[in-house]
Order: structure tokens, then sequence, then C-alpha cells
């Protein structure tokens, strides 16, 4: 399998998530890399839901995975678990950052994630942002919802590793939870990193690209 490097730095990146932790998880291992790749990049993260004490953890996780970068936080306190029952707020909040920020590139949850905070996110985004490169990651749940992803980003050992020490830094709060350990994280990226003869790697669906 032959990758496809592509040089270009883009103008920013915009992170959404339904609720703080869910870029890190589904792509910190991206977040890394690009920090790494271009020190300086302008990198927005939105988060819709939480409160006080979790947005100060998402403002952590910005520090530790993006440290080089140029990083803006947004957070808002709608409801976790019920964002379909305000989806006017949701798109008035997601067309804000629009006229906020100038990026190429977002990442959002995927549009068939099983969660309706995260699906609703994913099926807003093309609405705002019609001529971006729009990438779903993905998210790990008791719903069993993975599905076929069509591009991956190959993360080393070291890189996977420091994600799964940076989310336990960024994200004390959620250490407790059955599900939250270096053996979920890490096994997932393997199994995405075999898939694209990698060690270990991120994978995200596209739904629509284009290469010029």
């Amino acid at each position: 399998m032959r990758g496809l490097a592509l040089d270009q730095r883009p103008r920013g990146v915009l992170a959404l998530g339904a609720h703080p932790d869910d870029v890190e998880i589904g792509c910190g291992g991206t977040l890394l890399r690009l920090a790494d790749r271009w020190p300086g990049l302008p990198v927005t993260v939105a988060v819709l839901t939480g409160s006080a004490q979790r947005h100060q953890e998402a403002k952590v996780a910005c520090d530790v995975f993006l440290a080089g970068c140029d990083v803006t936080l947004k957070t808002f306190d709608l409801p976790d678990g019920r964002l379909p029952a305000v989806w006017g707020q949701v798109k008035q909040h997601l067309e804000d950052v629009a006229n906020d920020v100038d990026v190429d590139v977002i990442l959002t949850p995927r549009t068939d994630d099983a969660h309706q905070d995260h699906r609703l996110v994913a099926e807003l985004v093309p609405t705002v942002w019609r001529d971006h490169l729009v990438l779903e990651y993905e998210i790990p749940k008791y719903d069993g919802d993975l599905g076929q992803p069509n591009l991956y980003v190959a993360l080393s050992e070291a890189i996977a590793r420091e994600k799964v020490r940076l989310l336990a830094k960024a994200y004390p709060s959620q250490i407790h939870r059955d599900w939250w350990d270096e053996e979920m994280f890490l096994g997932l990226a393997r199994l995405r990193g075999m898939e694209c003869r990698s060690r270990y790697a991120e994978a995200f669906v596209v739904k629509k690209a284009v290469l010029t």
C-alpha cells in the first residue's frame, strides 16, 4: 500500500467535538502529528457541551496535544446527550464558529456515529462548511458502531503511546470509566494500523475530496 504525502500547509484546522475529549479520543494522534509537522499552525477546537470542569480539561488537552500551534478553544454549554433537542442552537453555534475562523480542514465525528450528539454535529458540518476537506473521526463506545474507514493517518508507536498518556493527563475525570484504558486506545490504533500497513493509525471517513 502506497501512502500519499500532502505537503501543503493548511490555512487552518478546525476540530469539532460534541463533548470534551471527543476530539482527542478520535484524532489526538493526528493533532500531535500536525503540531509536529507545522509549528504555529492555526487550530481551533470547538466543544458544544460540558461543565466548567470539563471545559478546563479541554483547555489542558489543547495545551498538551497542540503545543506550539496557534490554538483557540471555543466552548459552549449545550445539554449533554440532548443536542437534537436544541438543533437550532447547535446550527447557530457552528455558523458562528465558521464566521470566526479561516480553515480548510475540518475534523468531526462520523455521520453514522451511534451517539445522537456526535451524529448531529457531523450531519450539520457539510451544511456550514461546503468547500472544505472534512475528515470524520471515530469514537469507540458500547454501541459497537465502528465502521469501514477510507482514510488513515499512520502513527508511530511513540505518538500512539503519547496520545494515551496525554488523554489521561488532560481528562482525569474520565479515567474511572471501565472502557478508558491504554489497552482499549492502543488496541483500536493497532487494528487501524494493520489495515494501512502501519504499526498504529487513526482512521477517518471522507465523503468527498478534491486533489489538485
